[in-house]
């Protein structure tokens, strides 16, 4: 690490870095309560979920070990104590938000996201409420609105302006905050009806503490003003009668500044606690004042919310207490009596050093991004941020949304910076984080765009990050209180190598981050020059993502090499198994006998190899129909004995099947544009993009220089090297130049002609090796083909190929040692 950067750094922030005034200092903290990120993890991701201390753990494995806790619903001596222990728990909940136990209960919940349930269900929503929610709002607080429209109530978004926080206390803030509406939504007639003048109905506004996108922050003054005179926000607008009522979803803003509650009387606080410190997972809380906590009201009752119940007739009295009365069936009373250890750290640090340390961390990085130039100068990132000029970096958030731009003005997609992230043990999230409102606010996508997206099959996580020229979603990095600026500088450090565009020095095998292929003058005319390729190997794959076999001559068909990748392994579910999920797959070895027309497998699992008749008198599992990317296949089943072997081989319930015809010969999406299947001429079997993959001697023998270069290092601590197979080739040809296969055309082999479909798009799969019968992981070669052969969004890898065949000739073959006459670009 440079320590020049880490000097600069603690000159602006090193008064609030690291708790200089704690009792450890954060170098502490990581050696001797992180251990397990010393393998050079760097998790980015704590807006989602922060780390659990290892002493914390320890702490509370000593308490459960050391004592006995039993079901509060009890009258023994270990459940009364264990009732005493959930009391302590929730008297230091509400001290955590100020909240005095006069005026504020708190019932525990499942998790954030329990408790906006509880409030939407049992909430006395009438024709006449209203629920109005800022755009900047988790999923879970937009669907309270089901509950509200079901009822006939009205609900609409707002924009707020001007409401971020600066110090909790501004007078002057009231009159510069503004709303706008956005259109109103109700389910249940079309007519408004007039509000009640007595003011009867009560309405919910809705908002986040802090914006799980950006990171912003809203003014909690906004609790005030609804509370006391909405007409000051809503204007003349018949919403602003009745009595409104607030609730603040605090799951990430309560890290760093939980609502105090002492200044602001909320009516509903949201959190969970591992957003806080890790652990427990499935707890959270919901923070109610006693007087909102009349209005509600749970209809359904259970074990512990009743006083008695009669089981023939309609009769049941409830319990008084508001605790007992929402809290269904048995508390999770091991998780909450974990709470205490992980307060028990918090406080040790304190909330005001926690959110110093983490918002000095979030601003430099905020900074770095912000100044990061491609080489024409073009900026290289876009924060997605609302922060006005008075707001200091401690009120900054803990997190920083962004994407990336390429020289030219177009984006990388996140989906791409996440991989290599991955690559490189960096862990961050990407993606629109469960917040719609907030992501079409800040990417600048209208109602359009967004349909326009969802009716070309973009959905939540998947891999859809560039629609039309617009990113769908963005990264975000967020830092918790035991974040160091080594996680800072590290991630810096890889955007800068991974996106930034330098003075290129071309070397040949480079791929150039711009958009095009690029190769040095000598480099292209010694390739240019070499006439002669031979085939080396041929590589035959039957079952999908299982183990190949060499041969060295292998008959042509109409899909291919014949029998390649006709047939796969499908789970009980119907999904389609490959070694991303299942790397299992990879230990299932096989081989084809022609003359016997039988396909044999055999697995470290299994005591007996199988060998499976190619005749259709073998299939017993009858005809039947699968999608696999885009393209509908009719497939062949086998015999139970079959399936059981394969089940066993992978550790899973499967069944094999065999591609009987594909039923269309293009991939389709859900518009009818083609997509994913680039060979939209020829027959497919089960293969990704083309019948056929090529790579080169030359081309996997400078990535091992480059490997053996590499300061990474593989599996037990040795250089990585692979051999061709790694890469589940096809076919293996050697002579010429490293890469020049990136500019072939044509080929033809012998009589048969092929087309090149360009590079192949490389995955995980390629880490993944098998040693006595155990399938191990690394970051290699993936993450040093990442570093020069990367491309729009793809590390590319060997090129496909299409066979170009006219007249079936029944004696096409391809044969180790024929020569490969190409056709360059």
């Amino acid at each position: 690490m440079d320590y020049a950067d880490k000097e600069e750094f603690l000159k602006e922030f090193g008064e609030d870095y690291g708790y200089p005034n704690g009792p450890k200092s954060i170098d502490q903290i990581r050696a001797t309560e992180f251990k397990r990120l010393e393998n050079g993890t760097v998790y980015l991701d704590h807006a989602g979920a922060t780390l659990y201390s290892e002493l914390q753990m320890e702490a509370i494995f000593r308490d459960f070990t050391t004592n006995v806790y039993g079901n509060p619903h009890s009258q023994s001596d270990i459940s009364l104590a264990t009732c005493d222990i959930v009391r302590a728990a929730r008297e230091q909940v509400l001290d955590y938000f100020n909240a005095s136990m006069k005026d504020y209960k708190c019932i525990f919940t499942s998790g954030a996201t329990a408790a906006l349930k509880l409030v939407g269900e049992a909430f006395p929503w009438s024709h006449q409420s209203s629920y109005m929610y800022t755009m900047e709002n988790h999923n879970s607080v937009l669907g309270i609105r089901e509950y509200a429209l079901s009822q006939g109530a009205a609900a609409f978004a707002i924009d707020v302006e001007e409401a971020v926080d600066n110090d909790g206390l501004s007078e002057g803030l009231v009159t510069s905050t503004k709303i706008s509406l956005h259109p109103i939504q109700r389910r249940k007639g079309a007519s408004f009806p007039e509000r009640d003048p007595a003011g009867d109905a009560y309405n919910l506004f809705a908002f986040p503490s802090e914006c799980n996108f950006s990171g912003s922050r809203f003014n909690l003054d906004l609790v005030n003003i609804m509370k006391k005179n909405p007409e000051r926000i809503l204007e003349i607008s018949p919403f602003s009668k009745g009595r409104w009522m607030v609730l603040i979803d605090a799951a990430k803003g309560c890290v760093t500044q939980p609502p105090d509650l002492s200044k602001y009387p909320v009516d509903f606080v949201v959190m969970s606690f591992y957003k806080i410190f890790g652990y427990p997972t499935g707890l959270g809380a919901l923070i109610m004042r006693n007087d909102a906590a009349k209005l509600l009201k749970n209809t359904y009752f259970s074990g512990g919310t009743v006083a008695a119940s009669i089981a023939d007739i309609d009769f049941v009295k409830r319990r008084q207490g508001v605790e007992e009365l929402f809290e269904d069936g048995s508390a999770s009373f091991l998780s909450i009596a974990s709470i205490r250890h992980g307060f028990n750290l918090i406080n040790s640090l304190t909330v005001p050093a926690i959110c110093r340390h983490i918002a000095s961390l979030g601003m430099y990085v905020r900074k770095v991004l912000l100044s990061l130039r491609h080489e024409n100068g073009a900026d290289v990132c876009t924060i997605y941020a609302t922060y006005t000029s008075e707001v200091s970096y401690h009120d900054t958030g803990s997190m920083v949304s962004f994407n990336l731009k390429r020289p030219d003005g177009s984006w990388f997609g996140y989906r791409e910076v996440e991989k290599l992230a991955s690559l490189s043990g960096i862990q961050l999230r990407t993606g629109c984080f469960c917040n719609p409102g907030a992501c079409a606010k800040y990417l600048g996508l209208s109602h359009s765009d967004l349909l326009s997206n969802i009716e070309a099959g973009h959905v939540c996580w998947d891999d859809n990050d560039i629609i039309h020229g617009k990113p769908t979603g963005a990264i975000r990095v967020s830092f918790g209180y035991m974040s160091t600026f080594e996680d800072a500088k590290k991630f810096i450090d890889f955007i800068r190598n991974s996106f930034v565009s330098f003075p290129n020095k071309s070397a040949n095998g480079n791929l150039s981050r711009g958009g095009s292929s690029h190769f040095s003058p000598e480099g292209m005319e010694r390739w240019l020059s070499v006439s002669k390729y031979v085939i080396k190997f041929i590589t035959v794959y039957p079952i999908k993502s299982c183990a190949g076999f060499s041969v060295e001559r292998w008959p042509l068909c109409s899909t291919g090499l014949l029998h390649d990748r006709e047939w796969l392994l499908k789970s009980q579910t119907g999904e389609i198994l490959t070694q991303k999920k299942v790397p299992e797959m990879c230990l299932i070895s096989t081989y084809i006998d022609l003359n016997q027309e039988i396909l044999v497998v055999k697995s470290p699992r299994c005591r007996d190899e199988l060998p499976i008749n190619l005749k259709p008198d073998s299939y017993n599992g009858g005809i039947d129909e699968i999608d696999l990317y885009g393209q509908r296949y009719e497939v062949l089943g086998y015999a139970d004995e079959v399936n059981l072997w394969f089940s066993k081989a992978i550790g899973r319930p499967c069944s094999l099947l065999q591609c009987f015809s594909p039923k269309f010969r293009v991939c389709l999406n859900k518009r009818g544009d083609t997509v994913m299947c680039r060979d939209l001429e020829s027959r497919l079997n089960f293969t990704n993009e083309a019948q056929f993959l090529l790579v080169s001697e030359e081309s996997v023998s400078d990535l091992n220089s480059k490997l053996s270069s590499n300061t990474r290092k593989g599996i037990d601590g040795v250089t990585v090297k692979v051999n061709p197979m790694r890469f589940r080739p096809n076919l293996v040809v050697s002579g010429g130049e490293p890469y020049a296969e990136d500019r072939w055309r044509n080929l033809k082999i012998g009589n048969n002609c092929f087309t090149s479909l360009g590079g192949c798009n490389r995955c995980q799969m390629i880490n993944f090796t098998h040693k006595d019968g155990q399938v191990q992981k690394s970051k290699e070669p993936l993450a040093t083909l990442a570093s020069y052969r990367r491309l729009k969004g793809k590390i590319l890898f060997g090129i496909l190929l299409r066979y170009d065949i006219t007249e079936l000739d029944t004696d096409s073959y391809l044969e180790v040692g024929q020569e490969v006459h190409v056709n360059p670009e």
